[in-house]
């Protein structure tokens, strides 16, 4: 794994970190991420959904390489007080210039920490079946719980099964 990455917490985004984490967006919709949009994302949806995800219940890690933003990932705690032992892993991000560093790995560690500290036992995720990201979970231990077919539409018009795993930390 890679050491030149800083990875941070972040409890409110700087007007700087806002364009760098909205850039990163706009490049992995259009390298074909299927994370809730679809390309051509412009830089102003972009730029409203990041200043709207942090709150209580989310918590959100960036990692920095030469000043600029290449990765990111979610941590949603569910607050019903039927979930509060459980949380989501939410859009994992990796800039494509920074894959295959082993930084999705970093990221992915820091969210399931701070989720064992947080007291919650069971995480969850989905990915679009095929997608590389399927391969960095079961390495991770996460254990699919099942598909749902034609889930997420392409950019084409094409629609993808998702994949649902689960992981007791």
């Amino acid at each position: 794994m890679s050491s030149d990455f800083i990875i941070s917490e972040l409890s409110e985004i700087s007007e700087k970190r806002l364009r760098s984490l909205a850039a990163l967006l706009v490049e992995v919709v259009d390298e074909g991420a299927s994370i809730g949009f679809l390309p051509p994302l412009n830089v102003a949806e972009a730029t409203s959904y990041w200043s709207q995800v942090i709150n209580d219940d989310v918590i959100l890690w960036i990692a920095e390489r030469n000043g600029e933003i290449v990765g990111s990932v979610q941590l949603h705690l569910c607050s019903r007080p039927n979930g509060t032992h459980r949380a989501e892993i939410a859009k994992l991000m990796v800039h494509p210039q920074a894959r295959r560093k082993g930084l999705g790995h970093i990221l992915m560690a820091a969210a399931e920490e701070r989720a064992r500290a947080e007291n919650r036992s069971l995480l969850i995720l989905d990915t679009r079946a095929g997608d590389p990201s399927n391969r960095l979970y079961r390495s991770m231990d996460y254990i699919e719980a099942g598909r749902i077919p034609r889930y997420a539409k392409a950019a084409d018009g094409e629609l993808h099964d998702t994949v649902y795993y689960y992981k007791n930390v």
